[in-house]
């Protein structure tokens, strides 16, 4: 069984959530991690530092750089890889986790919630990519792996928040290019999301939602990782659901993703 064991992983939106819980589980394999995201103080809305992610990856037994990092400027996420390649040499992994979200519709989304999901989504996982790329053609095993829905042209979707549709598919899109181009070159460039809303600290800010009917970010770590261990050649261009990466792995018992075992669980937006 591969492991990430000495792996680098550049994580965006990584102070927290998802991210977080991605680069402990690398951690846990002793990889190292950089830990790029804006979260540079405490913020009493939405608890995780870069430095407290930083400090966990170690406790859990990897390497953590905590990096602060503005993936829509392109000098900040130029010095974010800088730094990571200087500190650990290269980098073997690329995670768009990072992501802005703005559940309306379109009379009630104001430009500068649109501009910022179309700079963060589609246009930051693309430049992370992008910068990424030179040292992901160096490594023994590269991958780029985006959180991403498989994309949809469904007008289900887009009609209840059509710019965050347009933002989220971005990454999908971009996903798709990249696979496209860099799959025959040995980079294993994939997408991934969860089966059921996961819960997160920002989810907490979206009324209405049930953290009981929710899954822990856990679940996608765990599904993260089997795809992250994979041998990269010739395995680019999928769109791979978390639950299923598992059962495919050996998992059978999801009740410990649950936050509440009992509660029914809430399906993610974009799955039918």
């Amino acid at each position: 069984m591969m492991t990430l064991q000495g792996k680098t992983l550049f994580i965006t939106g990584a102070s927290r959530g998802i991210g977080l819980a991605m680069a402990l589980r690398a951690a846990r394999d002793g990889a190292n991690v950089a830990i790029a995201a804006k979260s540079d103080v405490p913020n009493p809305k939405l608890p995780g530092t870069i430095h407290n992610a930083a400090a966990a990856v170690d406790a859990a037994g990897g390497h953590g750089l905590a990096l602060k990092c503005d993936i829509r400027d392109e000098d900040s996420v130029r010095a974010a890889v800088g730094q990571t390649v200087q500190y650990f040499g290269g980098i073997d992994i690329l995670v768009n986790n990072a992501s802005a979200i703005w559940l309306r519709g379109a009379l009630d989304t104001p430009m500068k919630r649109y501009d910022l999901m179309s700079q963060v989504n589609a246009r930051g996982s693309f430049l992370c990519a992008q910068i990424c790329l030179p040292y992901l053609l160096k490594a023994g095993n590269p991958h780029i792996l985006t959180l991403a829905p498989p994309p949809s042209l469904d007008p289900k979707w887009w009609a209840p928040h059509a710019a965050y549709t347009l933002a989220k598919m971005g990454m999908s899109f971009v996903t798709l290019g990249l696979a496209a181009e860099f799959g025959r070159r040995g980079v294993a460039v994939n997408a991934l999301w969860p089966r059921t809303i996961i819960a997160t600290d920002a989810l907490k800010m979206i009324p209405g939602v049930e953290i009981a009917r929710c899954r822990k970010p856990d679940i996608v770590a765990d599904a993260a990782h089997a795809v992250l261990i994979r041998s990269a050649s010739g395995f680019s261009g999928n769109f791979l659901i978390d639950e299923d990466v598992l059962r495919e792995a050996g998992v059978a018992d999801f009740a410990r993703y649950a936050v509440d075992p009992a509660a029914k669980l809430l399906p993610d937006l974009f799955l039918d």
